[in-house]
């Protein structure tokens, strides 16, 4: 089952994917540059599916959404991401938490792209302080990625460990940034439901 949140304090309106169960562990899901398409509405049923409340807000606070790369990068910059996104995606926390419907306290967040960022910084306790977060981290990257290019991968998963927190990254050969998105033409199946299957065994255990 699934519906349309509206409220918190940003008046958010966010997409709720219940299980057939009616309660489970809650996932937040925080979309890419492209605003919340449909890809990403359909991650948070594919959870559903399996057993997962989740929740997945507009972090641009809208409905607007991005076709092509000049699109999107007009979306993200027709907003103060530092002023906009953070109060959204803390809200979204929250409401998620205080679901009837979500079970215990722990809470998953998936983050694709942009969305990752902001699913890196929502895990710290204080701002760019890994070590200060309770958090495991799992990662998904491509083999050829300007965006997210593999010695800064490298870096991210040495300072995470250094702070002596869990991290697993993996990088997908072949592969170009949004390989796991199925309306990209970056779209690579194979890796997509590896990508896919590894978030499932990383959350089960640790939500559930």
């Amino acid at each position: 089952m699934d519906e349309w949140l509206q409220g918190g304090p940003t008046g958010n309106r966010a997409y709720l994917a219940l299980p057939k169960s009616g309660t489970g562990a809650g996932v937040l899901v925080l979309h890419a540059w492209w605003g919340r398409t449909s890809v990403f509405t359909d991650v948070c049923d594919r959870l559903a599916s399996v057993g997962y409340v989740a929740l997945a807000p507009s972090l641009f606070r809208g409905r607007a959404t991005a076709a092509t790369i000049a699109e999107a990068e007009e979306l993200r910059d027709a907003h103060d991401e530092a002023a906009v996104v953070v109060p959204v995606v803390q809200a979204a926390l929250e409401q998620l938490r205080e679901l009837p419907a979500v079970t215990g306290r722990q809470i998953g967040v998936i983050g694709f792209s942009l969305g990752a960022y902001w699913a890196l910084n929502l895990s710290q306790g204080r701002p760019h302080d890994v070590g200060a977060a309770g958090a495991a981290y799992l990662g998904h990257f491509a083999e050829h990625d300007d965006f997210e290019p593999l010695r800064a991968v490298r870096a991210l998963a040495a300072k995470i460990r250094a702070a002596g927190r869990e991290v697993t990254f993996y990088v997908y050969s072949g592969t170009g940034h949004w390989f796991v998105e199925p309306n990209r033409p970056e779209y690579d199946a194979v890796a997509a439901e590896w990508a896919w299957d590894r978030s499932l065994a990383f959350l089960n255990p640790r939500l559930t």
